[in-house]
């Protein structure tokens, strides 16, 4: 009964997705004076089930097919009902922050996607929410871009990479960063971007995406936590996209350092538990024992549905997920939206103030 009445509650409230993805069906053409041979452009596909497709060349080469689910907020609105979602919180795909190019080329791309995106959040009437990129590679551009899809275009914040050109961001040099983040009330959205270890795999090329991005992104939760982020910047909110990848296997391990290594104990100015449980997670693990585990690990209050939609590889049914791994109505609500609110809380800060 309990489990019933869960489910019930959780689709009555519906949920807010705060991993899904953009490309656009077009890309700008290079205006500076020598392109990179990164620039992104697309190029027709065939249609498949109805739906329009774009290949998305990158180097000359195709780096993914895409379906019309990527640009149109129609498309992606009618399947809000199938996956219990009442809101979607959009970012870019990740391979398109650039960081390998010049700020000065980057700018200007990174600049054409945030406002692909503010049309889709305008088009979308409040059911889709702006998670912006910014050009981590020069920190003052980054800044500046950051005060502009927070305060011109009402993101709630913005996507960046596990590192920038291989510098973990847990790096001192990005404190400057963050602490505009903290300052502007901007949530920061973290997917794993050109991941270690890919030497390492046997196999096809899309074990990238299910074993490397996964430690990936636990690396770089860690270097948050021994960077001592939080220490510095209590206010942020910073999550992690695949259930935090490694990081609830790691943290047991970095604790007991942290108590046997003299270096680490100096290094880290806060228990390693205390700051994981500061930061937030997706629920993109594909497994309910693996959910549990999460929740025991990080804190119920820490977690978030997550689908990585549209792509092949998402969660079709995040809320279903969550439903199976908790009985608890609370902590459902909980995971399908209410600590969405809390993360994104800028963009309903700023549907109070429109309604209001």
């Amino acid at each position: 009964m309990r489990q019933g009445e869960a489910r019930l509650r959780a689709r009555c409230a519906c949920g807010i997705d705060v991993h899904a993805h953009v490309v656009p069906e077009h890309f700008p053409p290079y205006l500076g004076r020598k392109m990179p041979a990164d620039w992104p452009a697309t190029a027709a596909a065939p249609a498949v089930n109805g739906l329009c497709h774009r290949h998305v060349m990158i180097s000359g080469r195709n780096y993914r097919t895409v379906s019309e689910k990527c640009w149109s907020a129609t498309r992606r609105l009618d399947d809000f009902a199938g996956m219990g979602l009442s809101q979607q919180a959009i970012s870019p795909m990740p391979e398109l922050l650039s960081y390998w190019m010049s700020a000065e080329d980057a700018g200007p791309l990174l600049r054409y996607l945030n406002e692909q995106i503010a049309a889709m959040v305008a088009e979308s009437g409040g059911r889709l929410i702006g998670m912006g990129a910014v050009p981590l590679q020069d920190i003052d551009k980054a800044i500046a871009e950051l005060r502009y899809v927070t305060q011109t275009l009402g993101f709630a914040g913005v996507e960046i990479g596990s590192n920038v050109n291989g510098t973990p961001i847990g790096d001192p040099r990005f404190l400057p960063f963050f602490e505009a983040c903290e300052a502007l009330d901007a949530a920061v959205f973290v997917h794993a971007l050109k991941p270690a270890g890919m030497d390492r795999l046997v196999g096809p090329a899309p074990l990238q995406q299910v074993l490397a991005y996964p430690t990936e992104v636990g690396l770089a939760a860690a270097s948050v936590i021994t960077g001592n982020l939080l220490v510095h910047r209590p206010r942020l909110r910073i999550a992690f996209s695949h259930g935090g990848g490694t990081l609830a296997s790691l943290l047991p391990r970095l604790h007991k350092g942290w108590g046997v290594f003299p270096a680490v104990r100096d290094q880290l100015q806060r228990d390693p538990i205390e700051q994981a449980r500061q930061l937030f997670y997706d629920t993109l693990v594909f497994d309910p024992l693996t959910l549990r585990h999460l929740a025991a690990q990080f804190g119920s209050s820490q977690l978030m549905a997550g689908t990585d939609y549209p792509f092949n590889f998402h969660d079709a049914a995040p809320l279903a997920h969550i439903e199976a791994a908790f009985d608890d109505v609370a902590t459902v609500a909980a995971l399908a939206h209410g600590n969405a609110r809390r993360f994104l809380a800028r963009a309903f800060t700023s549907l109070e103030k429109e309604t209001t």
